[in-house]
């Protein structure tokens, strides 16, 4: 059976180029072809010799995976469905484009370990990580990989469970030999997986954002169960330890849910809980799932709770919702393709 080179890293190419008795140089343009120029196969890698193809060709594909359903919004916004042929299900990517942007919103695992209370992929349970491959093709294969400016890793799954592919795909994005992105224009989203939180905050230096939720720790217990194994306390402990005042920035999440964290209450606690951290609190409507007895807080509703946070002197936005034509809320689309 066939291995797939893409995914792999420098240093990885460079054993598959020894153990194939092949120059350790060719690794690099086996990085070029895979990662710059974007080639489906081995064959169009055109300057290896035909021996060196040959090579690769007897164990090796290229492996891209192409998307098995594409939705369009209204508004411009594209959900894709990858088949993860690592766990035997539907993930699902979305591009979103706002002016000069097209930001890449990725998935690291199917389905999802930490089951939080309002969120669709969480209540699908949890059917294995992507290897870096999985990650990388989201980035190759949608229709607007040329113009992509910016990545999230906030589609399905928790990134720092997935650390050691996330942080291949990382490596993948950033290298010279890879991409060749800045980390800047890349933001990994958790719920504050304190097991490997730490290493990304030393080992990149791309943009963090958490997903808060409640500043309560009971209240959030009950929508996050990862609270009882990684309180948030411990969480924003850590991040003081790190400095955000640069170009790095930690962004706080905060899906406001009618008459349970949308409070004056909520928000002078968020407020207290934040002050001295150079952060920023994003404010996030709830897009409905099926059978959820959570509702989106009004447009006013939400507007009062930025008016309260940013008079206690904390930045905050207001996500504008984007593509609730076509199934907005994430793993909506990848559970339709799961129960086919």
């Amino acid at each position: 059976m066939a291995q797939f080179l893409l995914g792999m890293t420098l240093a990885e190419l460079e054993a598959v180029c020894t153990a194939a008795g092949m120059k350790r140089y060719v690794a690099s343009q086996l990085a070029f072809w895979l990662y710059r120029k974007r080639v489906v196969s081995i064959d169009q890698m055109t300057n290896l010799s035909k021996e060196n193809r040959a090579r690769l060709s007897a164990e090796y594909e290229v492996g891209r995976i192409r998307p098995a359903e594409v939705q369009t919004s209204k508004d411009g916004t594209r959900k894709y469905a990858f088949e993860a042929v690592e766990a035997g299900r539907y993930i699902e990517t979305v591009m979103i484009p706002d002016r000069d942007r097209a930001t890449l919103c990725v998935s690291s695992q199917a389905g999802c370990k930490m089951g939080c209370k309002f969120c669709m992929t969480g209540r699908q349970g949890f059917h294995g990580n992507l290897s870096a491959r999985g990650i990388i093709a989201q980035f190759m294969d949608v229709e607007e990989a040329e113009e992509l400016t910016n990545a999230v890793f906030m589609g399905m799954g928790e990134p720092l469970d997935n650390w050691e592919n996330v942080r291949r795909a990382i490596e993948i994005l950033t290298a010279d030999w890879g991409f060749g992105w800045s980390p800047k224009r890349i933001t990994l989203s958790t719920i504050g997986d304190m097991a490997t939180l730490k290493e990304f905050l030393d080992t990149t230096t791309c943009h963090l954002a958490v997903s808060l939720h409640n500043p309560f720790h009971e209240e959030r217990q009950m929508l996050m169960p990862v609270e009882n194994r990684y309180p948030l306390e411990g969480v924003l402990k850590l991040i003081r330890q790190y400095d955000f005042t640069g170009q790095r920035r930690v962004t706080f999440e905060y899906i406001v849910l009618a008459g349970i964290n949308d409070t004056k209450r909520h928000a002078a606690a968020l407020a207290k809980l934040l002050r001295g951290l150079e952060c920023r609190v994003n404010l996030i409507r709830f897009h409905k799932i099926p059978d959820s007895p959570f509702t989106s807080g009004s447009d006013a509703l939400v507007e009062q709770f930025q008016r309260r946070l940013e008079a206690a002197g904390i930045t905050t936005t207001i996500r504008a919702s984007r593509g609730e034509d076509i199934m907005a809320a994430c793993g909506l689309l990848a559970g339709k393709n799961n129960k086919r």
